[in-house]
């Protein structure tokens, strides 16, 4: 019936759903393998640390922040905050930080706020700003005194273990998925009597005006503007 809702779409439409309001190029089949890999993942690194003796009386076998960093790396892999050098060397330079902070301040809430900071700056100097970082700081601060114990340990074991295991087990898994990771930006071959109007240089310029940060690769940003030209000339005629 004319505007009446169907109860039951059908399963190949359901999983092409794209969510536009929440990612750009996002579909419901994604989100579903992302789950997957994130059920894996979480379970294989927990597994692992376990069996290679992660210390349990410092996070139980695994830290917290990594379920916010499995949900970068499996959710949108092309992410520059979702590959292995921001995981990996994101989650240590943060718990170092947050190390830092603590010892620094008898403050617990200075400390925090030092640490989350510190590592803000440690990520970005370092070129592996990773959002999940900030709480792998915040953790190193108010863990208690296990983690506090652990002193410059925690860093390594069990947050490098950790996020070593969860790097190891996406780049498998998306391997199987068909995902590129790490993600490499691909060239787009400019087809016969069709040329780009679009330069490098409009892109940077169009990103300095715009003054805003964007989660995806330039390179991958010029790629789709590529595509996008490609298709309205091809509509066009």
């Amino acid at each position: 019936m004319p505007g009446h809702i169907r109860r039951h779409a059908p399963i190949g439409r359901m999983l092409n759903w794209r969510p536009t309001l929440i990612l750009a190029g996002a579909s419901f089949r994604d989100r579903f393998i992302a789950c997957l890999g994130a059920l894996l993942g979480i379970s294989a690194v927990a597994g692992l640390s376990a069996l290679l003796g992660a210390p349990i009386d410092v996070t139980a076998m695994i830290v917290a922040p990594m379920g916010a960093s499995a949900v970068l790396l499996f959710a949108i892999p092309a992410s520059p905050l979702s590959q292995p050098w921001p995981v990996i060397g994101g989650n240590i330079v943060s718990a170092l930080a947050g190390i830092v902070a603590f010892r620094l301040t008898s403050d617990i809430w200075i400390a925090a706020g030092l640490g989350v900071s510190l590592a803000m700056l440690s990520m970005s100097l370092l070129r592996c700003l990773h959002p999940p970082g900030g709480g792998t700081a915040l953790l190193a601060v108010v863990g208690g005194s296990a983690v506090h114990d652990a002193g410059l340990g925690f860093a390594f074991w069990p947050v490098a273990l950790n996020a070593i295991l969860l790097v190891a087990t996406g780049l498998i898994f998306h391997q199987l998925s068909g995902h590129s990771y790490p993600h490499k930006a691909e060239v787009v071959p400019v087809e016969p009597g069709m040329r780009s109007r679009i330069h490098p240089e409009d892109i940077d310029s169009a990103l300095a005006e715009l003054g805003e940060t964007l989660d995806i690769n330039r390179d991958d940003l010029e790629v789709v503007l590529q595509l996008a030209e490609r298709h309205a000339q091809r509509r066009q005629g």
